[in-house]
């Protein structure tokens, strides 16, 4: 295969710095976007590279002092490219070093193709990142030499960096494109699902079709179990588009019937939007815990001496004691305080604060019912949750509601755990579970992280076979020390210098790509980095519409004749293993 043109050549540069490439005369400075995916090609490494920066350069300050007439085009034409220029500033992310049995040109090694089923050309498995053919790409420890030569990437670039969809090998999911280029972009889903990971961008730059893109992928490649905390009624049955006229999209439980339940604590709410076969979950106040209370205080406006005082009566009363509070007399209380040293004004003060959880829905007195159980068993077999909150979405109701159910799901996976890593019996491996939740900075900031059980499944990362999905407008509200453990992060745009630092966090060579990350379109696009991909990437991401529901969604049930629906349903209970 013959080389295309190069665009440019490296003039200068540094490992820490990245590189400056001058460009060729027929080269415009204007097709250089930054986010661009390039190749430089080193005497013995081929280097892959992300365009950082765009700038313009001259020979002589004297151009600068005397610049020529706008209408003198013949000037123009002689100055450029020897008096006149563009330079584009690169960071390697990725090397590669062919063995000694690869010609000597630099050429990576050539595949044969094979055709698939569908007619198109696709690449065998030993022509990938880290194979067995000796193809191996590493962290880029050194730079080119002067003059190297910097080109295009080609699709043959992008899939042996970022492989393709349809490896056998690999659960990759195609999340979306280069900006210039209709190559796919794929993320390894078992190193997502490893790892806590997050959806950042400002209001309106579209995170909840990255998110639904996402969980449409872990579920088609059945990557791991979802449980997602929906605050907004957007990920369970369907969502509104937004735009000048009114649209929707599909949710989850319409693009996978047999494998997605919604649970909703509000009934009414559910029902009024056409949600089928939605599930109650009602939660009761003798599993509201201290710590619950303490992350709602603000909401709340509890203070600590309350927070003190409620400890006291948990002790006293065990599970019941907020039904005891919300039920005591003045009387009550002053002879409790008597008794056991409490403050009569703090458990007043709290008594008359709890009373707001009336308002809240879901809550009851007492539940028979052990719905966090019916959760637990719906992803042991497989399925995913959606746990709806309709009008119940103010931040004290969803707030309290996802730490409650996602404490005591991380208790049984701890628990599971602990089983597995004792008998090493594969049946005893528990699912890896993902856990979605929005206005993530709510539950992870510095002063609540340490009370919340998301800080706990965020610093455990990995062990316990439980990770976060955090999705958020201000990745500058999360803990440090919880950020730097995100492994995988995709950005939409982001205006705030401190949001912009926060993704950053925990990231070498970070300060590279900040202006990328600045320079994002304000729809539809995103920058990729962390575990799930070998190099930091931006894409166009994947539209989510009707070409991306034939491609990955079920057999729509409501729909299909009665014999495709009952096959349907029993490949899948065969697959759950029913």
């Amino acid at each position: 295969m013959e080389l295309e043109k190069p665009l440019g050549s490296v003039i200068q540069g540094s490992l820490s710095q990245g590189l400056e490439v001058r460009l060729h005369p027929d080269v415009s400075v204007e097709d250089m976007r930054v986010g661009k995916f390039l190749v430089v090609h080193g005497r013995r490494s081929r280097f892959f590279c992300m365009l950082t920066d765009v700038s313009l350069g001259t020979a002589s300050q004297r151009i600068l002092a005397n610049p020529p007439d706008p209408s003198n085009t013949f000037l123009h034409e002689v100055l450029a490219g020897t008096g006149t220029f563009g330079t584009i500033n690169l960071t390697p992310m990725l090397m590669f070093t062919p063995e000694a049995t690869t010609p000597p040109n630099g050429k990576l090694p050539t595949p044969p193709e094979q055709e698939s089923q569908d007619g198109q050309l696709s690449l065998p498995a030993s022509y990938q990142a880290n194979s067995d053919s000796g193809y191996e790409l590493l962290p880029v420890k050194t730079i080119p030499s002067h003059f190297s030569q910097v080109y295009d990437a080609h699709e043959r670039d992008f899939r042996a960096v970022f492989g393709w969809e349809d490896d056998p090998h690999r659960r990759n999911f195609a999340i979306g494109q280069p900006i210039d280029m209709d190559v796919p972009i794929c993320i390894d889903l078992d190193r997502f699902v490893e790892r806590s990971n997050g959806i950042f961008g400002k209001s309106g730059t579209g995170k909840s079709f990255l998110t639904r893109l996402l969980l449409s992928g872990i579920i088609r490649k059945r990557a791991a179990v979802n449980l997602i905390f929906d605050m907004h009624s957007e990920y369970g049955w369907e969502a509104a588009r937004e735009g000048k006229q009114f649209s929707t999209v599909k949710g989850l439980r319409q693009l996978f019937p047999g494998q997605v339940q919604i649970y909703t604590l509000d009934t009414q709410s559910t029902k009024r939007r056409g949600v089928r076969d939605a599930q109650e979950l009602y939660i009761s106040y003798d599993q509201i815990e201290v710590e619950d209370l303490a992350l709602v205080r603000g909401e709340l406006n509890l203070s600590e001496a309350s927070l003190e005082n409620a400890i006291i009566l948990r002790n006293e009363f065990g599970k019941s004691w907020i039904t005891r509070l919300l039920s005591m007399s003045n009387e009550e209380i002053q002879e409790f305080c008597e008794v056991k040293m409490g403050s009569k004004s703090s458990i007043m003060a709290l008594q008359r604060k709890l009373t707001r959880l009336d308002d809240l829905k879901y809550l009851r007195q007492s539940s028979p019912h052990n719905y966090v159980g019916q959760i637990l068993d719906s992803l042991e077999a497989g399925k995913h949750v959606v746990v709806e909150f309709g009008s119940q979405s103010n931040m004290l109701s969803y707030m309290l509601a996802t730490n409650i159910i996602a404490r005591r799901i991380h208790a049984s996976y701890v628990h599971k755990a602990e089983k597995f890593l004792q008998t090493k019996n594969p049946s005893d491996r528990p699912r890896q579970l993902v856990i979605t939740i929005e206005e993530a900075h709510r539950f992870l900031d510095s002063a609540t992280v340490r009370q919340t059980i998301f800080g706990t499944i965020a610093r455990e990362m990995r062990k316990y076979f439980v990770t976060l999905l955090v999705v958020d407008q201000r990745p500058s509200g999360i803990d440090n020390e919880v950020m730097s453990q995100v492994g995988t992060r995709i950005t939409a745009l982001l205006n705030d210098e401190k949001d912009i630092d926060a993704i950053f966090t925990g990231v070498s060579g970070g300060q590279s790509l900040r202006s990328v990350l600045a320079k994002l379109d304000s729809k539809q696009q995103a920058l990729i980095l962390g575990h799930a991909v070998p190099m930091p990437v931006v894409v166009r991401t994947r539209p989510y519409d009707e070409t991306f529901y034939a491609a990955i969604g079920d057999i729509a049930w409501e729909e299909a004749p009665t014999e495709a629906v009952f096959k349907a349903a029993e490949s899948a209970k065969a697959d759950l293993g029913f």
